[in-house]
């Protein structure tokens, strides 16, 4: 049976104390937090941020609250070992700008749905016949037709999907 990250009876030590090769004390601050049997993330937690410094955040805090700071100190951790630069910071600005560019996608693509609708519904209501559409006009004849007025709402799609368009192309 395990208690706080050690075998009861025998005096098995968390992996913070097995990497500090030191004894692991019955109220050893580390354990519960970072048992014998992951010792990455410790060793990441230790290599970034110091193991004097992370057994002095732990005794400020509550003990309800240790648990959560562990997991970000871990991640922290992580990110740091990846990116020495940004850390965490910059795997969030890089989610950001995929999800900055998704929806830009996103609406592009609702433009193209609500542009194909319209197009439908004008062809459905007899605004255009099959012969006399824009896709079966030749383009020399195409600036002499009269070309139907569009509503402020498709104007308006048209107007977002080129400025769409052209911050994609800025970025």
């Amino acid at each position: 049976m395990k208690e706080s990250g050690r075998k009861q009876g025998a005096a098995s030590p968390c992996a913070a104390c097995k990497l500090l090769r030191r004894r692991c004390a019955q109220d050893c601050v580390f354990a519960p937090y970072f048992p014998a049997d992951e010792p990455h993330k410790f060793a990441s937690v230790h290599k970034v941020f110091g193991a004097s410094n992370v057994n002095k955040m732990l005794q400020e805090l509550p003990e309800h609250q240790r648990g959560d700071a562990v997991s970000s100190m871990v991640y922290e951790a992580n990110a740091r070992v990846r990116d020495p630069v940004y850390g965490c910071v910059g795997a969030i600005s890089s989610l950001q700008q995929q999800i900055d560019h998704l929806q830009s996608q996103l609406a592009i693509a609702q433009a193209e749905v609500v542009h194909m609708r319209m197009r439908q519904f004008s062809s459905m209501s007899g605004g255009g016949t099959a012969g006399n559409s824009p896709e079966n006009v030749s383009p020399s004849s195409r600036h002499t037709q009269t070309q139907p007025t569009m509503s402020l709402f498709t104007m308006d799609m048209v107007v977002d999907q080129a400025n769409i368009e052209e911050s994609l192309w800025s970025c």
